[in-house]
């Protein structure tokens, strides 16, 4: 109740990650307060990460793949920008006290949503990833309307009513999240309970399509729960000794999140440059995360498919380096 009154308050609030916020407060409010850790329900949690694999598809379907195709190149080198300097980041961060795959997994930009659950596959802290990534989504989220509002947009509001939807995408969007994660594990995929939902809701999207019934849309109700299930894992095994350790990282973490989001919005300008497209365009596309409110400040501001194009490949490289994290270091 108090992580559905908190979230209730943060939507209207207008603040970022409203429910995810939410959950992590109370749960961690109550964790600390009692003296004991929260364990959520196994299989409640992973039906949240499926919901979480099924909203990180659905910006990649109606993309045609010629489109972004020629957005490769430009998307590669952003990605490899922030690639780079997040793993740079999170080897210098593992000598403050925290493994090699919990500072990495909190310096990759983007995703956020993904990374704990990720955090929590690959046996690295998902507490302090989730608060790494949720200050640097907080930070990008509140500037990145401030810094739009002083560039030239390049056109008219592409933003139209949303619909209702239908009965039966709660069926599909639910069978996607139960059915994701054991394909995914017999085909070996890494993270199999992100990715196997993920390509299985971009070809129930296609099939969906061919039958005139459009994309995959995620209920409001079934992301609340997903969010939800992600904040109280973080949140729900906070405990003094680790909120001392966050506080000793804290400057460090600061640091990192202000040269990223420097880096990428140099970033933006060679974009812009390299593609002939404005720098409102180029400083989106090249945004450290925060993939909702650059979609929505794109289409208000009328910008071409090059900020989706750039923005989806890069997630995508993250995603990937993420689930092949434990095997680059084995390899390093």
């Amino acid at each position: 109740m108090a992580s559905l009154g908190l979230g209730v308050a943060f939507t209207a609030w207008n603040v970022p990650a409203a429910w995810i916020l939410a959950a992590i407060i109370a749960s961690g409010a109550i964790a600390l307060g009692t003296g004991r850790e929260l364990v959520i329900n196994k299989k409640f949690y992973a039906f949240g990460r499926g919901i979480i694999g099924v909203l990180a598809a659905v910006p990649l379907v109606g993309v045609p793949a010629m489109q972004l195709l020629g957005y490769l190149p430009a998307g590669l080198a952003v990605a490899a920008v922030t690639v780079g300097i997040g793993f740079g980041g999170g080897i210098l961060l593992s000598r403050y006290g925290v493994s090699h795959e919990t500072g990495i997994l909190s310096m990759l930009s983007g995703g956020a949503s993904i990374m704990p659950v990720i955090a929590h596959e690959l046996g690295a802290d998902a507490r302090y990833v989730a608060l790494t990534q949720y200050l640097r989504l907080l930070a990008v989220s509140m500037t990145l309307p401030l810094v739009a509002s002083f560039l030239d947009r390049p056109g008219e509001s592409t933003i139209a009513p949303l619909a209702s939807v239908p009965w039966w995408m709660w069926l599909v969007v639910i069978a996607i999240a139960v059915l994701g994660n054991p394909l995914a594990k017999l085909i070996r995929l890494p993270v199999p309970s992100v990715f196997g939902p993920l390509l299985l809701t971009v070809l129930v999207s296609y099939l969906l399509t061919q039958f005139g019934a459009g994309g995959v849309v995620v209920p409001a109700p079934l992301s609340i729960i997903s969010f939800l299930a992600i904040g109280w894992v973080c949140g729900g095994t906070l405990s003094v000794p680790a909120l001392k350790r966050f506080g000793r990282l804290l400057p460090a973490t600061l640091i990192f999140i202000a040269v990223v989001m420097a880096a990428c919005a140099a970033m933006g300008w060679v974009v812009s440059v390299w593609l002939g497209i404005s720098y409102f365009e180029g400083y989106l596309a090249t945004s450290p995360g925060a993939l909702e409110t650059v979609l929505a400040l794109s289409a208000e501001g009328g910008a071409g498919p090059a900020v989706v194009a750039i923005q989806l490949i890069r997630l995508v490289a993250i995603l990937l380096m993420a689930g092949w994290l434990p095997k680059i270091l084995k390899k390093l």
